[in-house]
């Protein structure tokens, strides 16, 4: 066995490669690994915060519901959306004032800390860039600075447009 096929025969056969469809990679796979996230945020939940991950089990259990009903979603519903669009529906949806259940689920996941949940993804998600990334980074130079600040701006100002329209359609 040459290196490139024992490069090639990872231990991830069931996860989209780039340029790949994520919706056909293995919802087992995907779930385990959404698991493993899991346990890794009620610590650094539980670091963070001191909250007790017992007490925050409910609220993460929630999150996790919630993350795979998107997955499923984005494979179900014949929209080609990505899957992290259906989850955010779905967060947005059992979250809405006056749904049966809302209160229940804002109650536990209350528990959580946002940082203390970021922290390990962002951190992760910075050790898993490649030097394609890098390289790509290298190509576009200054423009892609003034792109990511455009972009960085658009995102405040859609979320505060959200958030006023919100508090003023509430009555706040």
């Amino acid at each position: 066995m040459t290196i490139n096929t024992a490069q090639n025969a990872s231990a991830e056969p069931f996860l989209p490669t780039e340029g790949e469809d994520e919706r056909k990679g293995d919802l087992t796979v995907f779930a385990a690994y959404l698991a493993v996230a899991c346990v890794i945020g009620l610590i650094s939940n539980w670091v963070a915060t001191g909250t007790d991950p017992l007490t925050a089990l409910p609220g993460m259990i929630v999150l996790y519901i919630v993350s795979l009903g998107g997955l499923i979603m984005a494979r179900v519903i014949p929209v080609n959306l990505p899957a992290v669009a259906w989850t955010s529906l779905l967060a947005i949806l059992v979250t809405i004032p006056g749904i049966p259940g809302t209160d229940w689920v804002v109650a536990k996941v209350e528990a959580l800390n946002f940082l203390a949940l970021a922290t390990p993804a962002l951190a992760y998600a910075g050790l898993a860039l490649t030097k394609n990334e890098f390289d790509i980074a290298r190509r576009s130079g200054w423009k892609i600075v003034i792109v990511a600040i455009c972009v960085m701006f658009g995102t405040y100002i859609g979320s505060v447009a959200i958030a006023d329209l919100t508090l003023r359609l509430s009555g706040q």
